[in-house]
């Protein structure tokens, strides 16, 4: 099909982006943007909170939100799930300009995370003592990370419609207020646990209490952003009412992903007692490095995003020469960002590593993982990219498949075939450096496999979404 040469309305910058007219790379690119913002805005408030947390109440407060953090992504899975399969569901029917089954599917999953909602602050409540004990928890701090979880189960409500809204409004091709809502969501969160924690001495609950506020709000703002949307969907009650089908493509569409953020979180685990071993100031260095990691990653993920969006409204319109081209050009976006930010933070990696420490060894060791890491960035940005234009067109199997491989077959064997074969008598754990070398080896090897894949072309027959329904 032919390219459409009409130029695309005038916009604002609060317009969302219909990624089935005009360039490619353009529509991308200012859809990206804003992601790309609103990401560093969340990994800049992680940083923060984790301050407040550590200087206001101590390091055993720290420890106990750290140790909740497994636990907490049983509950993070399936609204990162719901999330994501309606994001594609969304992008797919307003590409293919099914306004009904758009609306339907926005209120369904509404539907659908309420349940969940329901549900988690119940059972999730009852088993988080149980699991912290399961997890070998330490006496020290276990109430407080029970007192965390209880507070953020009992409050899930607010990051559960958060997350599923945020998506609806990328798959609607409004990522600049999803960006701002973002924002607000980290300066709330940062100002509340500084309020409840330093000045009301609340401890570990006033950090819970402080996001789930936070979340809640933005959530009410997302809201109320969608019902001022309804030149492109309607919300009416009856649409509320659960349909097996549109239930069905959320789930199989959507629960990929969530499983896929479980099974990487799980090989962290599973690798961290390799990275224990080798002693305090490589896990201290090991954290630096997956502080710098989380910002280094960002382009990656975000044109990751992008791309789901551009592809699924693309797909759904029938527009698989639209798909293919942005694709490409997408594409290269993502490894020239990438590939940017990963030399300014190979150029400026000292001075940041010195934000953390003082220690020029310290320092020396933290820089020798990131050279290690620095060519991965590169093949994430690919495995990214193409996985998201996977998802976009209904295939969000394949890229769970690829990073279940990658995180569990490969990568955790791997950990401990090459700290067998670098063990010495000057090195009886082995090399630190083979905690990273797994990570490079699982991001190239992923890259390759993603790239063959892609090029077979099975992703491209998935069923239509916006298509009819038979």
């Amino acid at each position: 099909m032919a390219e459409n040469k009409t130029s695309p309305k005038k916009r604002s910058l609060f317009t969302p982006v219909d990624m089935t007219q005009g360039t490619p790379w353009m529509q991308i690119a200012t859809f990206a943007v804003p992601l790309l913002i609103g990401n560093i805005v969340q990994q800049l408030y992680n940083t923060v909170d984790s301050i407040v947390v550590g200087k206001y109440v101590g390091d055993n407060a720290l420890a106990a939100v750290g140790s909740a953090m497994p636990i907490m992504m049983i509950m993070i899975v399936i609204f990162i799930g719901i999330g994501t399969g309606v994001s594609v569901m969304v992008a797919q029917y307003l590409g293919a300009k099914k306004r009904e089954e758009l609306s339907i599917t926005i209120a369904n999953s509404m539907t659908l995370t309420a349940i969940f909602v329901v549900v988690i602050m119940v059972v999730a409540s009852l088993l988080t003592r149980p699991m912290l004990e399961l997890l070998k928890t330490p006496e020290s701090y276990i109430d407080w990370s029970q007192q965390y979880l209880l507070f953020m189960f009992i409050g899930s409500a607010g990051h559960a419609f958060y997350n599923l809204l945020n998506g609806i409004l990328r798959g609607l091709g409004d990522s600049v207020s999803a960006m701002i809502f973002l924002v607000i969501s980290c300066v709330l969160n940062i100002v509340g646990d500084i309020f409840c924690v330093a000045v009301l001495g609340m401890g570990v609950a006033g950090v819970a209490l402080a996001t789930v506020v936070a979340q809640f709000i933005s959530a009410v703002l997302c809201f109320l952003k969608m019902r001022r949307m309804t030149d492109m969907f309607d919300i009416k009650p009856a649409y509320f009412k659960l349909h097996g089908e549109y239930i069905k493509d959320i789930m199989r569409l959507g629960l990929p992903t969530g499983l896929m953020q479980a099974v990487m979180s799980l090989s962290m685990l599973i690798t961290q007692p390799v990275t224990n071993l080798f002693g305090e100031s490589v896990v201290a260095a090991n954290v630096m490095v997956q502080r710098v990691d989380g910002f280094a990653t960002l382009p990656s993920f975000t044109f990751g995003i992008s791309m789901t969006t551009f592809a699924g409204q693309n797909f759904g319109a029938g527009r698989m020469d639209r798909v293919e081209k942005g694709t490409r050009q997408g594409l290269v976006l993502s490894i020239l960002v990438s590939a940017v930010l990963t030399a300014v933070i190979l150029l400026a990696g000292r001075t940041l590593m010195g934000l953390f420490t003082n220690t020029e060894s310290q320092i020396s060791l933290a820089m020798s993982f990131m050279y290690i890491l620095a060519g991965g960035y590169i093949a994430l940005a690919i495995t990214q990219t193409l996985s998201g234009v996977m998802r976009g067109c209904g295939d969000a199997a394949t890229p769970m498949w690829i990073s279940i491989a990658m995180n569990v077959i490969v990568r955790v064997p791997l950990v401990y075939i090459l700290r067998a074969l670098t063990r010495s008598q000057q090195y009886p754990n082995g090399r630190a450096q083979i905690i990273f070398v797994s990570l490079l080896i699982t991001w190239v090897l992923g890259a390759i496999i993603t790239i063959v894949v892609f090029r077979m072309g099975r992703w491209k027959s998935k069923r239509r979404i916006g298509g009819d329904r038979s």
